[in-house]
C-alpha cells in the first residue's frame, strides 16, 4: 500500500467501554452509568462497571500496544473521573492516572492522541440540563483547560469531542443511547453547543498546553446514496446527508448550519453572536470515523430526517449488521478534501465486529476482521495517491470492549477479552496488523 513514510497506524478506545472502576479514587458517576441501570436500556443487561477493566490492567494494556508495533494509541479522558461533578473541584488521583498513562505510552514510543469527550457526561450536569444546556459547553471548556494544563507538556495530538452526531441524534432524538431523551429541540440545542464546546474546548487547549498542540473534532461520516431514482428517495438522500454529515461538518468549516436542514427540524439552532466564529475556528486535522454507507429511502411517516436506511440485497454484513463496503471510506476521504479542503485527515476509528470463535488451543483466527482491515487500509490508500491529506490510521477498537447498547456481546477488538477472567489475547487480525505495521517501517 502506498502511504505516505510517516503514516501513523494505531488504534482506538474509549474510557467508559475499557477502564471499568467506576467509582475508584473519586470517580463519580456519568450518563452511561445511569443509562445502563435502565431497564431493558442495553444488551444483557450489561454494563461498563468492568469492562476490560483497563482502570487496574492499563501496564499489560500498554505492553500489549508495544507487541503490536503501534505507532499511536487514541485513548479518552473520562470527565466524571477528572472533574467528577462537572465543574468546580479537580480530582487529582484521576487526573494522575492519565498522567502515569501517558508517560508509559511515551516510553514505549507510542504517540498519546487525547480524547477529551466521548460520551460520558457527569451525571451532575445532566442534572443540570445536560447537553441542550449552553452552561454545558462552558463548563467542557474548563475541563479541558484542567487537562490541558496537566498533559499539554507532553500530549500534542488532541480531540476534542468524538462523534457529536451519536450524542445529539442517538442520545437526544432517538433515545437509544445515553440519556434516553427523544426530543427533536432538545437533540437540536444539543447538537449546536456540542459544536460550541469543540470551538471554545479547542482554545482552552492552546491556552493552556505547553508543547504546540495538534487539535481536531472527531465525526462518524457516512456516504448517502438513493435507494432508487424516485425522486421521493433523492430527497431524503438529500436529507440524510444534511442529517449524518454536513450538519456537523459545514458550521465547523465556516459554513454555519445547512438552511435546508432547519427547515427539515423546524428548530432554529440557538446561536448566539460569536459562536459560529468560535465553532469553524481553524484546526490541525479532521478526525473521521467509518464504518459504513447509507442506503436510503423516503420515510415521511418516520422521525428527522424523514429517511429510513435500506438493506443492500447480498452485502456482507457485520456482526453489527452494518454493509462491509471498504470504497465508502475513499469516497469520504476525497469529500474532506476536495468539498472542505481538511488541512490533514486521520481515520480516527475504524472497525468491525465479528462472532468470534476461540478455537481449542485459545487463538482466535479471526479472517473476516482481516479482510476488513486489508480492505479499508486499501481504500485509504487509494484516496491518499489521489490526493486526500491521510495521514494516520485507528483501529477501532485495540480491545474487545463494552460496546454501548450492545453491551458485552460484540467484539471489535485486535486482542480478545476474555470478560470473566480478563485474560488478554491476541486475535490473528492483531498478528496481522502488526505485520502491515512492520512491512510499512520496512522492519523485518
Amino acid at each position: 500500500m502506498n502511504l505516505p513514510a510517516d503514516f501513523l497506524f494505531g488504534a482506538a478506545t474509549s474510557a467508559y467501554q475499557i477502564e471499568g472502576a467506576p467509582a475508584a479514587d473519586g470517580r463519580l458517576p456519568s450518563i452511561w452509568d445511569d443509562f445502563c441501570r435502565v431497564p431493558g436500556a442495553i444488551a444483557g443487561g450489561d454494563t461498563g462497571d468492568v469492562a476490560c477493566d483497563h482502570y487496574h490492567r492499563w501496564r499489560e494494556d500498554v505492553a500489549l500496544m508495544r507487541r503490536l508495533g503501534l505507532d499511536a494509541y487514541r485513548f479518552s479522558v473520562a470527565w466524571p473521573r477528572v472533574v467528577p461533578r462537572g465543574t468546580g473541584e479537580v480530582n487529582r488521583p484521576g487526573l494522575d492516572f492519565y498522567d502515569r498513562l501517558v508517560d508509559a505510552l511515551l516510553a514505549a514510543g507510542i504517540r498519546p492522541f487525547v480524547t477529551l469527550y466521548h460520551w460520558d457526561l457527569p451525571s451532575a450536569l445532566q442534572e443540570r440540563g445536560g447537553w441542550p444546556s449552553r452552561d454545558t459547553a462552558a463548563h467542557f471548556a474548563d475541563y479541558a483547560a484542567v487537562v490541558a494544563a496537566r498533559l499539554g507538556d507532553r500530549v500534542t495530538d488532541w480531540t476534542t469531542l468524538n462523534e457529536p452526531l451519536c450524542t445529539a441524534w442517538i442520545g437526544h432524538l432517538e433515545g437509544r443511547f445515553a440519556p434516553g431523551v427523544r426530543d427533536l429541540r432538545q437533540a437540536v440545542h444539543a447538537s449546536h453547543h456540542l459544536l460550541l464546546a469543540h470551538g471554545l474546548g479547542a482554545a482552552a487547549i492552546r491556552a493552556n498546553a505547553s508543547a504546540p498542540p495538534s487539535i481536531g473534532l472527531v465525526n462518524n461520516l457516512s456516504p448517502i446514496q438513493a435507494a432508487s431514482d424516485r425522486p421521493e428517495d433523492v430527497r431524503a438522500a438529500i436529507r440524510a446527508d444534511g442529517h449524518v454529515n454536513r450538519w456537523w461538518l459545514d458550521p465547523a468549516h465556516g459554513r454555519g448550519y445547512p438552511a435546508d436542514m432547519i427547515e427539515v427540524y423546524g428548530v432554529e439552532p440557538p446561536v448566539r453572536d460569536g459562536d459560529l466564529e468560535t465553532i469553524a475556528a481553524p484546526v490541525e486535522y479532521v478526525g473521521l470515523n467509518y464504518y459504513f454507507r447509507q442506503i436510503v429511502a423516503d420515510d415521511p411517516d418516520g422521525p428527522a430526517p424523514y429517511a429510513r436506511q435500506v438493506p443492500v440485497p447480498g452485502a456482507q454484513t457485520t456482526a453489527m449488521g452494518w454493509e462491509v463496503h471498504a470504497d465508502g471510506l475513499a469516497e469520504l476521504l476525497l469529500r474532506l478534501s476536495e468539498d472542505y479542503t481538511a488541512p490533514r485527515i486521520y481515520v480516527t476509528e475504524s472497525g468491525s465486529a465479528w462472532d468470534d470463535k476461540v478455537g481449542a488451543d485459545g487463538s482466535i483466527n479471526d479472517q473476516d476482521r482481516i479482510a476488513y482491515l486489508e480492505d479499508h487500509l486499501a481504500a485509504v490508500a487509494r484516496a491518499a495517491e489521489a490526493g486526500a491529506p491521510v495521514q494516520g490510521y485507528f483501529v477501532w477498537s485495540l480491545l474487545d470492549n463494552f460496546e454501548w447498547a450492545d453491551g458485552l456481546d460484540k467484539r471489535f477488538g485486535l486482542v480478545h477479552v476474555d470478560y470473566a477472567t480478563q485474560q488478554r489475547t491476541v486475535k490473528a487480525s492483531g498478528h496481522r496488523y502488526a505485520e502491515i505495521i512492520r512491512a510499512h517501517r520496512g522492519a523485518p
